[in-house]
């Protein structure tokens, strides 16, 4: 079955303002091209071709004159649109109309990747032992992210969301890919945990319920990785990028 794809591409991007004052977070460039282009890339270089995007605030018009149908990308494009920022678990189930049944691959519309996952993906689509499969970064600041503690095995023990004292500098990067239960979980994290002190529905949340079944894999991912949320990320992907192109030249 063929992974399809979805793109969280809301908030308000109240880190960078002025920036973001009159647009969305991830219309900005980094470098040469908006930022969603490069996450779209990310997908359609890694097989996917059916996408579902998230939108919210006030440039959905802007994203859809910029994005069309998705031809430009040899891919399909829906569009939903998040009322107001309630965390990245309600924004995918947002999405249950469109996907569901399908198991899914989840990126947020501010990580930019070096490499595709084009064998994960294929692995994936076959794989009947994981349920979930999350993407770890050793960083310098792991109190930012999502922290995942391995065991000795390499396997995930826990995650922990911007914790002060990290158990390690395992960050969950915002790649996630999930199978065909994912709505099942998190109507049940939704019942069983609920909203965060923060109002939102966490991501961490439902990665947790996967790891207590047992259910989950972790994946190192190789290459350049960040996210492109602050201004001084956007400009660390900047300069990759600008470095890249230059060694192609």
């Amino acid at each position: 079955m063929k992974i399809k794809g979805i793109i969280l591409a809301g908030g308000t991007g109240s880190r960078m303002v002025p920036l973001t004052k009159v647009t969305n977070k991830h219309l900005l460039p980094v470098y040469d091209e908006p930022m969603i282009y490069k996450v779209i890339k990310t997908l359609t270089s890694s097989g996917i071709n059916d996408i579902t995007i998230v939108l919210g605030g006030e440039s959905v018009g802007d994203f859809i004159r910029l994005l069309g149908d998705g031809s430009e990308f040899n891919a399909n494009f829906n569009y939903v649109y998040q009322q107001k920022a309630g965390g990245i678990a309600e924004a995918l189930y947002l999405t249950k109309k469109i996907v569901e049944g399908h198991k899914l691959a989840v990126i947020l519309g501010d990580n930019i990747f070096e490499k595709s996952f084009k064998n994960e993906v294929t692995q994936f689509e076959n794989d009947e032992k994981y349920d979930c499969y999350l993407f770890l970064k050793q960083v310098e600041d792991p109190q930012r992210f999502g922290v995942a503690q391995l065991n000795e095995d390499e396997s995930i023990k826990s995650i922990e969301e911007k914790p002060q004292n990290p158990k390690s500098n395992y960050a969950v990067t915002g790649l996630y890919f999930y199978n065909e239960k994912i709505f099942e979980v998190i109507e049940r994290v939704i019942k069983e945990i609920g909203y965060s002190d923060r109002g939102e529905l966490e991501i961490t949340d439902v990665n947790n319920y996967y790891i207590n079944l047992g259910k989950i894999k972790a994946i190192k991912v190789p290459g350049f990785w960040s996210d492109a949320g602050k201004f001084e990320t956007l400009l660390k992907s900047s300069n990759f990028i600008r470095s890249q192109n230059n060694k192609k030249e």
